[in-house]
């Protein structure tokens, strides 16, 4: 699990295409790479990626077929930043919302806007999911847990913070790139569960 709160940018140092997955390598802090342990969960641009390797500082992850589809990392590049934070432990301090690292879809970036008064960012979710979001709710952008700040015809507008633009890649999404958005799990289960309700009224009132 994970609490949303991006503890680096770190370099993506290279990547390998191999039959089926992709394999990262990463370059982490000494912070970063505490305990650090092969098999350990770290999220990589808000994806949950196992560690394969750690040689040094340099830390390898491999993302199989199906991630790289259904996420972002397919169009990672060696050079560019990526966010990370490592899995949260007991008793820690949980300042976003809790998140597995599991990437529902991928959404457009419609604008971003960094200017003195303010920055946000607007991005088109797929129908399907967009159903999942509402002002004043949370999403995990990118592995960032964000507050909604308002929805149109499923685009979403989040407000950005300094501190959030520095510590965060956003600054380097222009319009057309693709996000990493984690639906909040129970807004998820609490809506899904509405629907079949309602299905399940309408269909015991049809005549039979």
């Amino acid at each position: 699990m994970y609490t949303g709160i991006v503890q680096a940018v770190r370099p993506l140092l290279a990547v390998t295409t191999y039959p089926g997955h992709n394999q990262f390598t990463i370059d982490l802090t000494p912070d970063l790479l505490d305990e650090l342990k092969i098999g350990a969960s770290v999220s990589v641009e808000g994806t949950c990626l196992s560690v394969t390797e750690i040689h040094g500082s340099e830390v390898r992850f491999d993302a199989m077929t199906a991630t790289l589809e259904r996420t972002n990392l397919r169009f990672f590049q060696p050079g560019q930043g990526v966010n990370i934070e490592r899995s949260a432990k007991m008793n820690a301090e949980v300042g976003g919302h809790l998140m597995a690292g599991h990437i529902a879809c991928t959404a457009e970036v419609v604008e971003l806007s960094i200017k003195e008064t303010g920055a946000y960012i607007k991005f088109r979710m797929p129908p399907e999911w967009g159903k999942y979001v509402f002002p004043r709710g949370f999403l995990g952008v990118n592995g960032c847990s964000l507050t909604v700040a308002d929805v149109d015809d499923n685009v979403v507008t989040i407000n950005l913070i300094p501190e959030t633009l520095r510590q965060t890649t956003f600054a380097r999404y222009p319009a057309g790139a693709l996000l990493n958005i984690e639906v909040d799990h129970q807004t998820m289960v609490l809506v899904d569960v509405v629907e079949r309700t309602i299905q399940n009224t309408l269909a015991r009132q049809l005549p039979r």
